[in-house]
């Protein structure tokens, strides 16, 4: 017997991967996760474990894992909506990203071929950006867009449209530019990521070598004891195409994804373009809810109603559930990408709130590019963090920046590069930027944006800093960053001054007192010693010299002191009258 997967073991018994894995932890067998493999002999040993631990109604283990069919799988989500679990499983919502040429659209075009009807294929090229494939009586959402700015653009603007990502890697070429951008994209989205290692049928096909090269970038397999689950296929021959979708649900059913079909809407707009006859066509996927023919929906500044849906297959469609993938009509104008979707019961309250958002984006946005550098950086400290996207002309001058940045050291302050890469400016750079908060900073050392990346930044607000030499940027972030540390100061001993006698006035106590040492400043802070000990700090209040109000008085005079919020003040006491002086950092 070859080696059997954990989520392969928990289809023998019909239940969840996570349901086996908890029930594996408690039988004593911690630490297991549903892509891990065991041997024959451990399979022996959980199947045992498992017969004792489980209940008499548990299923014995089948010889041979079987697919669940589609009705069995609707009864499944009544009853669960029956028990009243939060909605019913929807399809997970993947988007597949990666360097150019790795195979991303060969990955796409396999699964549409192979998991996708003739029929529905035949619909799906009229341009729908996104289709759903099966497998096994299941549905997995494909957004088929165009590499990860589309991914980071949509995140930019508020909507979380995707709930997986494969990482495709060629196994011949292994991590490039490109795949570390699409690596930085998703650790900044937050979401689960797979990795697909592609063309392992080249001959100079190196699995291992792509698995040493994940593992820099803080992704280490789970073949080799990490969280990253890996892959291996053939997208030209077709070759694991099983394997990777069945990971894909597996994680899906690890993030329990779900959705009220009879709840609000949460629909975002993946795809949006002008086409002659039709008018605005707009891709949406539906996340939560339904969207139905004739509803009142608003897209930004946008509103109208759905005059018509067509699926991915090209057939028209009077409904969208959780999970489909629609191309809508009706609307006023085309609505950007990233766009949510609101449905609003008239017409009139959906025109109003469109023109509201239409308000607000005419509206200008505060520059930041005319702000200094100081002001820019405190904003973006306000948790104590500074982010960065860094670009430099070259792997060299990269590392160098880099390293130099991490080498300032300010204390409380912890730098995190959100992505570094080589070469100009990118409009994905400042995307990537915005998405993660309005305070991260797009840095680039001996290069400039790019036109498209300037228009990006102005619309929304990302601050991009560029550099020529290396010293200059240094000295910005040293300079910003320290002036945005608490302020240090030390003692900077003034004069002492002995109290002889205490006088009572209507609103407290003067300390008739004589200098001592030094001098005494009415603005001075003042420490009250009695014997050897310290009773009191604080400021002085106010200095007389006889009757007149002073500002200083010098060694060898007498004076009367009094000292703010203090009027315990004795004869004897010792006044030692010293000012803060802020330190350099």
């Amino acid at each position: 017997m070859t080696r059997k997967r954990i989520y392969e073991i928990a289809k023998e018994f019909e239940v969840t991967s996570k349901e086996l894995i908890s029930k594996l932890a408690e039988m004593g067998m911690p630490g297991l996760k549903a892509a891990n493999s065991v041997s024959e002999e451990e399979y022996g040993l959980i199947v045992n474990l498992y017969r004792e631990e489980s209940t008499p109604q548990a299923a014995p283990p089948k010889a041979k894992a079987e697919s669940v069919p589609a009705e069995k799988k609707e009864e499944e989500r009544k009853e669960e909506r029956e028990e009243g679990t939060r909605g019913i499983v929807r399809p997970p919502i993947v988007s597949v990203l990666g360097h150019i040429d790795h195979g991303k659209t060969t990955l796409l075009d396999t699964i549409r071929n192979s998991h996708v009807t003739a029929k529905e294929a035949g619909g799906i090229t009229q341009g729908v950006a996104a289709y759903q494939a099966e497998l096994d009586g299941q549905m997995i959402t494909f957004i088929d867009t165009p590499g990860h700015k589309a991914f980071t653009g949509m995140r930019a603007r508020g909507a979380k449209a995707t709930d997986i990502a494969i990482l495709v890697v060629a196994a011949d070429d292994g991590i490039m530019e490109q795949t570390i951008e699409a690596i930085d994209h998703i650790k900044a989205a937050e979401i689960p990521m797979i990795v697909a290692i592609n063309k392992i049928d080249k001959p100079n096909a190196d699995i291992d070598r792509v698995m040493q090269d994940l593992t820099k970038h803080g992704l280490t397999p789970e073949a080799w004891g990490g969280e990253t689950i890996t892959v291996p296929i053939s997208a030209l021959k077709g070759e694991n195409i099983d394997e990777l979708l069945e990971m894909v649900l597996l994680v899906a059913e690890m993030e329990n994804l779900r959705a009220d079909p009879d709840g609000k809407l949460e629909a975002v707009i993946i795809e949006s373009h002008l086409a002659k006859g039709r008018g605005p066509v707009a891709t949406v996927i539906v996340k939560n809810g339904t969207l139905r023919e004739k509803d009142i929906i608003v897209a930004g500044s946008t509103w109208g109603r759905v005059r018509a849906m067509t699926d991915d297959a090209g057939a028209r469609v009077s409904e969208a559930g959780p999970g489909k993938a629609v191309e809508v009509l009706g609307l006023q104008d085309v609505p950007r990408v990233g766009t949510m979707i609101d449905v609003y019961k008239s017409q009139s309250e959906a025109k109003n709130a469109a023109a509201k958002q239409k308000e607000l984006e005419a509206a200008p946005r505060r520059s930041r590019a005319k702000m200094s550098v100081e002001d820019l950086f405190r904003e973006a400290m306000e948790a104590d963090k500074l982010r960065l996207v860094l670009k430099a002309a070259s792997t060299g001058a990269l590392e160098a920046a880099k390293r130099e940045i991490e080498g300032i050291g300010v204390e409380g302050i912890d730098v995190e590069f959100i992505h570094t890469g080589v070469g100009p400016i990118s409009e994905g750079d400042v995307l990537l930027a915005s998405s993660i908060a309005e305070d991260c900073l797009v840095v680039g050392f001996g290069v400039k944006a790019d036109g498209k990346a300037t228009k990006v930044a102005e619309r929304d607000g990302v601050a991009i800093l560029t550099y020529e030499v290396i010293y200059e940027l240094l000295d910005e972030i040293e300079r910003a960053l320290k002036s945005m540390l608490a302020p240090e100061y030390e003692e900077e001993r003034m004069g002492e001054a002995e109290v002889r006698e205490v006088f009572k006035i209507p609103d407290g106590v003067v300390a008739g007192c004589y200098v001592t040492d030094g001098k005494i400043e009415r603005k001075a802070k003042v420490r009250v010693l009695r014997g050897g000990d310290e009773v009191f700090v604080g400021d002085i209040l106010s200095l007389h010299r006889f009757a007149e109000n002073v500002r200083e008085v010098q060694n060898g005079r007498e004076c009367g002191i009094r000292i703010k919020d203090f009027n315990e003040v004795m004869p004897g006491d010792r006044l030692s009258v010293f000012t803060l002086k802020e330190i350099k950092r």
